[in-house]
């Protein structure tokens, strides 16, 4: 096993792109398999209605998953399309469920790990939704209903949220820059590590502080890697 930490997040696997579940099953296959740990950074799934969902169409992946967690260390945090996933699926495919935000030092660096959608605080409609759905009283009554149920109401909260998106600005979708200047601060970080606006770069903004946006994934991998010999390294196909 190497010392090599991988990072991604952002697939969003779904059964009308099956190219990404491939490129994906060809990392975790491959790529990943020689690693450390590979660090799962939330939206895995374009949606995620519950732990009691057999999703068949996502079982190639999962397999793939599950052989990869059986020789590397795996962790899952939550994103804003997967924040369902929970212990059950966590064990079954042997992963490690993180809280947000997760704190690893990675030689020299103190890094923050996060989905993202946090710091996106401009965009106000999506906030109050973000605290909505993330409270415990949400989650049990949603997860109450019928999967039948849970799959007309999520096809239409998609629907509004594909709506909503097409009314805002490329600005009011991505980061504030206090909200990340806080984010440094609170946590004491030298390094943000997050995906959620699809828009992959390292981000530096004096010679202590970066900033890492993960990208989406396509038909090719879309990843970070770290070692303690070359530091960081974003590969994306974009970049």
């Amino acid at each position: 096993m190497s010392h090599e930490y991988l990072f991604i997040s952002d697939c969003h696997l779904d059964a009308s792109r099956p190219e990404i579940s491939a490129a994906l099953t060809g990392f975790l296959d491959n790529r990943a398999a020689s690693a450390r740990c590979l660090y799962i950074l939330g939206d895995l799934f374009e949606v995620w209605l519950g732990d009691d969902d057999p999703a068949p169409e996502y079982r190639d992946v999962i397999e793939s998953l599950r052989q990869l967690a059986s020789r590397v260390e795996v962790f899952f945090m939550a994103g804003n399309r997967d924040f369902l996933l929970g212990s059950a699926f966590a064990s079954k495919v042997n992963l490690s469920l993180l809280d947000e935000p997760h704190i690893l030092q990675l030689g020299q660096d103190r890094a923050v790990l996060i989905h993202g959608d946090s710091l996106c605080t401009d965009d106000r409609d999506y906030q109050e939704f973000r605290s909505m759905v993330r409270t415990e009283k949400w989650q049990a009554d949603f997860l109450g209903k019928p999967l039948e149920e849970r799959q007309h109401i999520a096809a239409r909260l998609r629907a509004d949220s594909v709506d909503a998106m097409a009314q805002k600005s490329y600005e009011i979708m991505d980061v504030n820059q206090a909200a990340v200047q806080d984010c440094f601060t609170r946590n004491q970080v030298s390094t943000i590590i997050h995906g959620h606006t699809h828009r992959p770069a390292i981000h530096r903004y004096n010679s202590d502080l970066s900033r890492i946006v993960l990208g989406d994934w396509g038909q090719e991998p879309s990843y970070l890697s770290w070692t303690s010999v070359q530091g960081f390294d974003l590969h994306d196909p974009r970049l």
